[in-house]
């Protein structure tokens, strides 16, 4: 079993122990590999939050574009973070934004190791 902490020690909360979970099954040189990957791809929370609050200053939306959102972004960029409301609610939920984004990179970190390196890398439960 993989400490995750010792992989990913920017980790914190929910994302924690959900990553934990998918990592339990691993080896130390599979965790090694998968938390280069998921590094490389997730993205922090608190980016998230400072891109959001860029929209209260004509740049709504940047942080759609940064989860992979491109149709939301162009639509926050047209209408100034839907008149910033849509803007006020993403500040609110920055870290569930951040998370659910995270999840889905973390399965697509899983599916591509296993992949490139098939029966090595098993847990893909979650």
């Amino acid at each position: 079993m993989a400490n995750v902490l010792r992989h990913l020690p920017e980790l914190e909360g929910m994302e924690l122990g959900y990553i934990q979970g998918l990592m339990k099954s691993m080896d130390e040189d599979q965790a090694s590999l998968f938390a280069q990957v998921y590094r490389a791809r997730r993205k922090d929370s608190q980016m998230i939050l400072i891109l959001t609050l860029l929209g209260f200053f004509g740049f709504a939306g940047l942080h759609r574009f940064i989860l992979g959102q491109i149709g939301l972004g162009i639509l926050y960029i047209l209408t100034l973070g839907l008149c910033f409301i849509g803007t006020i609610v993403d500040l609110v939920n920055y870290k569930s934004l951040a998370y659910e984004y995270n999840i889905k990179v973390a399965h697509e970190t899983m599916n591509l190791l296993n992949a490139n390196y098939p029966g090595e890398v098993t847990n893909t439960s979650h």
